[in-house]
């Protein structure tokens, strides 16, 4: 599932989208996990599971934080979303399953994508295959966005 835009889909758009995928790995598909699902794909803010609870928990009054990890967990080894680690913060969520890359900002912790298609193809240095067989690769950019730059100007 690739997007490069976040949309918000509807309870029901997203059961479609999910219901195939949950059917052929033996997991139900719960209004929980979709409302979560929902969550991480209508972003492109790459939300904390913190983050997602205390959206949903206005919706949802009996939604515990354990089911929004466990669903994030389950949502990620199906493929449906990546884990982003943010700085020394909690994990961050992705449904942008693109090659892309992040760019983190070390002042208030925003995650951005951006897309590096001659490194996506570029061939890897041979020393690497020391270290076992690459699976994917992702550049992490650390550094100040432009919001963050304007406060520090005023």
């Amino acid at each position: 599932m690739n997007k490069k835009h976040p949309e918000r889909l509807t309870p029901a758009e997203a059961r479609n989208m999910l219901k195939d995928i949950f059917a052929n790995a033996g997991i139900k598909l719960t209004p929980q996990r979709i409302e979560i699902f929902r969550e991480v794909y209508g972003t492109d803010s790459h939300p904390s599971a913190e983050a997602i609870y205390d959206k949903l928990k206005q919706k949802m009054p009996t939604i515990s934080i354990d089911t929004i990890y466990r669903t994030l967990g389950t949502l990620e080894k199906l493929g449906l979303i990546n884990r982003v680690s943010a700085l020394d913060r909690q994990s961050r969520f992705d449904a942008n399953t693109e090659k892309h890359h992040h760019f983190i900002c070390t002042e208030c912790g925003r995650i951005t994508d951006f897309y590096w298609p001659s490194f996506d193809s570029s061939s890897l240095p041979d020393e690497l295959k020391a270290h076992g067989r690459i699976l994917s690769r992702h550049i992490e950019v650390r550094g100040i966005c432009t919001e963050c730059l304007q406060k520090k100007k005023k």
